[in-house]
């Protein structure tokens, strides 16, 4: 059986959580920080993917990423980029539709932390950007593993979004979901239960064991 659905789906997981932690960690903390109609919005359209159709999402990011129209036809002009059916298209898809995975979990324990905690790091002549790395990430630990875990379990299991944008190019963009649908249509059901044994027993260990990690952090000394 080939397993290379297997390497690209778990490397596209790992670039995918690693990006959306750079961009998710100050996103969740802008949104964190009061309200406006902007930051509704902007928290509305970062929360879609949870409620739109994996397809629909796919096929407009097919649109406008496409080499003959808009956004597409003008980076594949001016710099050789092309998105659609690409390994990079499949990283931008996942990005956009895990987004909320990451961002929710973030702003909420940013949400739920006391002030006096920025206060007393202003007081002392820290920066926001310098409280909110070395005061404020610390004590949402157990929120930022969460977030982490939920958006690289979530990549996994892809399927919609990632077939508009990627297709189906073996070794390029033939991801595990992708795998799974393919041995089914061929009626090759042994391969299409390794692979999906495979993406189960990944995920249930990974919630697991943040859910165990936790558990142990929020555990009293008496217990």
């Amino acid at each position: 059986m080939d397993l290379n659905p297997i390497w690209l789906t778990l490397k596209l997981a790992v670039i995918t959580t690693a990006l959306l932690l750079v961009i998710g960690l100050p996103l969740a903390w802008w949104l964190s920080k009061g309200r406006s109609v902007f930051k509704v919005i902007a928290e509305a359209i970062i929360t879609m993917p949870l409620v739109l159709p994996p397809s629909v999402l796919g096929f407009y990011l097919l649109l406008a990423f496409s080499p003959q129209h808009g956004v597409g036809k003008w980076l594949a002009q001016n710099f050789n980029i092309q998105f659609v059916f690409s390994f990079q298209g499949l990283v931008l898809a996942s990005i956009i539709y895990s987004m909320p995975f990451m961002i929710g979990p973030i702003k909420s324990a940013l949400q739920q932390l006391p002030a006096s905690l920025s206060q007393a790091s202003y007081s002392i002549g820290k920066t926001k950007w310098q409280t909110f790395i070395k005061v404020l990430l610390p004590n949402i630990k157990p929120s930022l593993l969460t977030a982490a875990v939920l958006t690289f379990a979530h990549t996994l299991g892809e399927f919609g979004v990632v077939l508009m944008i990627g297709g189906n190019i073996p070794n390029v963009t033939r991801v595990a979901s992708i795998a799974v649908y393919d041995s089914v249509e061929q009626m090759d059901y042994h391969a299409a239960n390794t692979y999906s044994l495979i993406l189960f027993s990944i995920t249930f260990i990974l919630l697991v064991s943040v859910f165990v990690f936790n558990k142990y952090r929020l555990k009293s000394p008496l217990e």
